[in-house]
């Protein structure tokens, strides 16, 4: 049977094929003038977290796809390495001559954010979000469960007992230094790294791209939503299209009901639920289809 009988049509439609989406990456193309690669991760499987070999396969997509010009990353995950990220972005960057732009249909989340940081223009409905970029840590509490926590809060909460063991208002500092011997100084020190590379990639990411002008300071000082968790007091917390502008990100609007949205939120439909039922990620363009 050919590839458009019912048949195969409806087989496409259970698997959630690629076929379905080949056609919507092409008119996204079309429209921006683009090379356009779809980038989503599963959202609740830790295993499908951004890593350096997404980086490989999106190469080894535009070195053989693209000859040069603008390439858009249409991304949808909840992060993963801030150090993959990075190499993403310088990827994107070389094979687009510098002019690599992302498009967020639903949510960029911390080292999803920090790829949008390297783009030269991130793309956002009013319903898209991006979010912190705090680095999250492991940590079992005290029934023996496992979750995720700020380093920052962690960080802060063994300089808090810190500074009251050495107070002079303590009265029963053998308290405070039992609470201390529940936390390891080396990774303390971890943690703290881990802040500051979270925040140096940041900041050398928007200055070599879209605050290309401003000093390493000035970055900083506009990103602080993104960068510290008291600010926005959950990792989890939104930053809008409007939020994000404020901070001084390059962001352009996609209208709702356009139809360039409308070919996207197909795609983030579809997509999504590929990652979400099949597989852990997927990267596709109009001539290639990779699951993982």
């Amino acid at each position: 049977m050919g590839k458009n009988s019912p048949w195969a049509r409806v087989s496409q439609e259970v698997v959630q094929g690629w076929e379905l989406r080949r056609e919507l990456i092409e008119k996204v193309e079309q429209q921006l003038d683009a090379k356009v690669i779809v980038y989503f991760t599963a959202f609740n499987k830790e295993d499908a977290m951004i890593s350096d070999n997404d980086a490989e396969m999106i190469e080894n997509i535009l070195s053989v796809e693209h000859s040069g010009g603008k390439v858009v990353l249409i991304l949808n995950s909840a992060g993963g390495s801030g150090l993959a990220a990075e190499r993403i972005v310088n990827v994107c960057r070389a094979y687009s001559d510098n002019q690599f732009e992302v498009i967020v249909p639903h949510m960029a989340k911390s080292a999803a954010t920090l790829i949008c940081f390297g783009a030269s223009c991130i793309h956002m409905s009013p319903t898209a979000e991006l979010g912190p970029v705090d680095p999250q840590v492991k940590y079992i509490n005290d029934l023996g469960q496992e979750t995720w926590i700020s380093a920052e809060e962690y960080v802060s909460s063994y300089q808090s007992l810190l500074d009251r063991a050495v107070s002079d208002e303590v009265s029963r500092v053998e308290a405070i230094v039992q609470q201390l011997t529940r936390y390891d100084s080396r990774h303390i020190e971890q943690l703290k790294s881990a802040q500051a590379l979270s925040e140096n990639i940041s900041i050398k990411l928007l200055k070599h791209g879209m605050m290309l002008k401003d000093s390493e300071a000035t970055i900083k000082k506009n990103i602080v939503n993104f960068l510290i968790h008291k600010k926005t007091a959950s990792h989890g917390r939104m930053i809008t299209l409007e939020e994000a502008k404020k901070c001084g990100l390059k962001v352009e609007e996609i209208p709702l009901r356009s139809n360039l949205w409308n070919w996207i939120w197909e795609l983030f439909i579809r997509a999504d639920w590929v990652v979400s039922v099949h597989s852990n990620k997927i990267l596709e363009s109009n001539e290639t289809a990779l699951r993982i």
